[in-house]
């Protein structure tokens, strides 16, 4: 990760771009760190970066996995990775750029030693209503349910599965991981040496690029994108839009309903990834709000020079 440059925030703010940009003038390569856009399909509903940005600088792990298939952390940790290292061994600098926070933290931190998932039994859960999930994990771990976000069903269904294929409380097996929260996907260690920034904008803004990005997918044909998607896995399901977009082309709710639906969704997304990037102390702040496109990606330029210095004096000193 020495190496590597974070570009982090809540979705619709400009990342892509902007660390096309970076990497462009850097002669840097991209890794995405984004859990839908990983998946190949579905290009409007995940917002994928248009191809001129693509065309700027070498990315990866976009677009590289069938809807198909499920994702989660330690896939995309092993991917990025690999991904990571080819980079290196190019003698080029790596630039992560996403607002996945578990993503990004298991890539930094590792993950906790859990379980696999047992297909046959996700089969099982997933055939539960969540009430019905919410009602047995309290009877295996009410700890657990003090714990996470019980209108996650994924978060549920991880934790239930925990207790199932160990016999123990998912809450007892993941006791020393520091982010209860996260259910032991994060393994407590030391902070590895990684520098990157926290991208954001003004709320008001933000949310006004995320409506218009959200009118913008329905115009470019958003709906017959999904209705032709064809299979897609759990994971893959949980995009933004999915279930909405199904709503309405099974007459469920009206399109202005569908669109208004996807546009509160996606502000709610991205105020809890605010919240979550917020928390991470190790990355400065730019709010590009303030900023041009050109003076973002110099400031930018400028910290990577930095912190580049930074680390050539530690090892000259050493």
């Amino acid at each position: 990760m020495r190496r590597s440059f974070f570009v982090v925030g809540p979705t619709a703010t400009g990342k892509s771009e902007l660390a096309a940009g970076v990497a462009c003038e850097a002669g840097a390569e991209i890794v995405s760190a984004d859990a839908f856009q990983v998946y190949r399909g579905l290009d409007l509903l995940t917002a994928k970066p248009h191809a001129s940005t693509l065309a700027k600088a070498p990315h990866h792990l976009i677009g590289t996995t069938p809807l198909c298939e499920e994702m989660n952390a330690e896939k995309y940790r092993r991917a990025a990775s690999h991904a990571i290292e080819k980079i290196h061994s190019r003698g080029k600098l790596a630039i992560v750029v996403g607002g996945s926070g578990l993503y990004i933290k298991a890539l930094i931190h590792g993950l906790a030693p859990l379980p696999e998932s047992d297909p046959k039994l996700r089969e099982k859960l997933n055939a539960m209503s969540l009430d019905e999930l919410r009602a047995r994990l309290a009877e295996l771990d009410p700890e657990a349910i003090q714990k996470i976000d019980l209108k996650n069903r994924r978060r549920v269904v991880r934790a239930l599965e925990i207790c199932l294929l160990t016999g123990k409380p998912a809450s007892e097996v993941v006791a020393e991981v520091s982010d209860p929260g996260t259910l032991g996907k994060v393994q407590p260690r030391s902070t590895p040496a990684v520098t990157g920034v926290f991208v954001f904008r003004d709320r008001e803004e933000l949310y006004a690029r995320i409506n218009q990005r959200v009118e913008a997918m329905y115009e470019n044909g958003v709906i017959e994108e999904v209705r032709a998607a064809g299979k897609v896995s759990s994971t893959a399901s949980q995009m933004i839009g999915f279930r909405e977009i199904h709503q309405l082309l099974d007459g469920a709710m009206s399109i202005s309903q569908c669109l208004a639906a996807i546009q509160r969704a996606t502000r709610q997304y991205a105020k809890r990834q605010l919240t979550w990037f917020r928390r991470q102390t190790n990355f400065s702040s730019l709010n590009l709000s303030l900023l041009s496109h050109n003076e973002a990606v110099n400031w930018i330029l400028l910290r990577m020079r930095l912190e580049h210095r930074k680390v050539s004096d530690v090892r000259a000193k050493g």
